[in-house]
């Protein structure tokens, strides 16, 4: 029953008691904007590093007997938790979000996300079997020695599909729904109000942290374009809510700078490697956008 508490006065009045305890608490309760979600991001960071960054290197000094070639490798392991950690981190920010976008169109990226990922992690898996056997990333598929001497010839056809799946097809569906997923979650990180300040140097550190990998990622998986977009995107936002009176909060802010952190060091990567013929050979075109790994068979592992 709702308790009800009578006023003396020139007319009776009834107060909602329940009704003004629940105002109370809701005026109380600190809007999302002021949140800074340290679990979330800080588990992304560490999952990203660790399982997907990590798991080429895990591969490499980990004793190849603990892992037959006719079996997962540690990588592998790395790759599946990382299918498995990322798009719950994801959902976790859509539920986290301010601006609420449709469920059914969130599902839809998850699910693309995972297809995508789990279509890389076969062929990246096989990938890096070749490697121990001595495939050189820095040249194409035909191009490989290994690949010149396989019998059938007909058979380099196969590594080609390979490669377009684990490449191109897998990189694609892994790459653009990640990419929406943090542009709609993005979309809703701007108030009118003050926000949490940005000045704490952990926030700092995992900016760069993150930034750091985003520039592993868009190089390794040779995704600049979805990037270079979805970057451009946010941009255009913050000037238009900007002119609407409105500023990105302190989630907002990480991401934006995150991103922003991510195109500087890919432009010195560029830079760096402009006239390097080896690798212009294998990336020719204007957007020559070298990966990690081909740069590290090339000049850094012993041959």
């Amino acid at each position: 029953m709702e308790s009800k508490v009578r006023k003396r006065g020139p007319t009776l009045q009834y107060v909602d008691v329940e009704d003004q305890d629940t105002n109370f608490r809701n005026e109380k309760k600190p809007s999302s904007h002021d949140k800074f979600h340290w679990d979330l991001w800080l588990l992304l960071a560490v999952e990203n590093w660790l399982f997907d960054f990590g798991r080429p290197i895990f591969a490499l000094f980990v004793p190849q007997k603990w892992f037959p070639m006719n079996y997962p490798s540690v990588g592998d392991y790395c790759h599946m938790a990382y299918n498995v950690i990322t798009p719950f981190c994801l959902l976790k920010l859509f539920e986290r979000s301010p601006n609420k976008s449709s469920s059914t169109f969130n599902m839809l990226c998850i699910i693309t996300f995972v297809m995508g990922a789990s279509i890389h992690l076969v062929g990246d898996s096989i990938n890096h079997r070749l490697v121990l056997l001595g495939y050189e990333l820095h040249l194409s598929v035909r191009e490989n020695p290994m690949m010149q001497q396989i019998q059938p010839p007909g058979l380099v056809d196969s590594f080609e599909l390979l490669y377009l799946y684990d490449e191109v097809i897998g990189h694609l569906m892994w790459y653009i729904p990640f990419f929406i997923s943090f542009f709609l979650y993005f979309v809703g990180c701007f108030t009118s109000k003050l926000t949490t300040s940005s000045s704490a140097v952990a926030w700092w550190l995992l900016m760069l942290v993150s930034g750091l990998y985003y520039w592993y990622l868009v190089t390794e998986g040779q995704i600049f374009s979805v990037y270079i977009i979805t970057f451009i995107c946010m941009l255009a936002m913050v000037l238009i809510r900007k002119s609407q009176g409105q500023k990105m909060d302190v989630n907002g802010r990480f991401l934006f700078y995150s991103f922003t952190t991510t195109f500087v060091l890919v432009v010195v990567w560029v830079l760096w490697l402009w006239n390097d013929p080896i690798l212009r050979h294998k990336y020719p075109g204007l957007l020559y956008i070298p990966e990690p790994w081909s740069y590290y068979t090339l000049y850094i592992k012993p041959h």
